[in-house]
């Protein structure tokens, strides 16, 4: 973590991922990701067909994951956008690590 995240504040969002997202591995590479940026919570897909969760870390990284989200994926998925959620600042995070719930 360079200087400028450790003074970044702590954030916490909650997300709904619209689209063909399910079955395509889409909650596998969410964690993969998240894991890259540092950051803590968990993914699922719900069973509405989308892909539900909560992500908390610095702010910077918590917007880089939020626009992965909204544009990028996992191959083969169709976002047709994500919804945010219950944002927050925090004084730390809640989740260490980050998980796929079933």
């Amino acid at each position: 973590m360079g200087p400028e995240e450790e003074a970044a504040p702590i954030v916490s969002v909650e997300f709904e991922v619209f689209g063909h997202v399910q079955g395509v591995y889409f909650t596998k590479y969410c964690r993969d990701m998240a894991l890259y940026l540092e950051l803590g919570g968990w993914v699922k897909n719900s069973r509405r067909g989308t892909i539900v969760g909560k992500i908390q870390g610095t702010k910077p990284k918590v917007e880089e994951m939020v626009a992965w989200l909204s544009r990028t994926g996992s191959p083969g998925c169709k976002i047709e956008r994500c919804e945010l959620r219950d944002f927050e600042y925090l004084a730390r995070q809640d989740f260490r690590g980050f998980s796929i719930r079933f």
